[in-house]
């Protein structure tokens, strides 16, 4: 699953992100770099459509080891973190401080995924 990256370098099948659901993460092929999640059930703070329960993904951990970092793998973790909460119809929760102070504000057209205390789910992407 090798992609061309952002700047237009090539990338190995080793660099890919992987989603293991029942741990929870999205990782490396190596498990080395990884962002954590927690499924969040919302329904008792918003309402959902259709009978779909409301649910976000709260996003609590990213970690790139000191020897991986630099290569952009952090970003490219949320990325693949935010395009899965948007093709399930979740809300991001951004606990992590990377997350919220460095990846959001680089790439703000995310924030429309991101949950809002208070705020009803938008579930018209499902």
């Amino acid at each position: 699953m090798a992609k061309e990256g952002s700047a237009g370098v090539r990338q190995s099948p080793e660099d890919s992100i992987v989603w293991r659901e029942e741990a929870r993460k999205f990782e490396t092929a190596d498990g080395e770099a990884f962002l954590q999640y927690r499924l969040v059930d919302l329904s008792r703070t918003s309402s959902g459509r259709g009978g779909v329960s409301p649910a976000a993904m709260d996003m609590v951990h990213t970690f790139v080891p000191g020897s991986k970092r630099g290569l952009g793998l952090a970003a490219r973790l949320c990325d693949a973190a935010f395009s899965h909460a948007r093709s399930h119809g979740m809300r991001v929760i951004p606990t992590c401080s990377y997350i919220s102070d460095t990846y959001l504000p680089r790439n703000p057209a995310w924030n429309e995924l991101v949950y809002k205390d208070g705020q009803p789910k938008n579930s018209s992407s499902m």
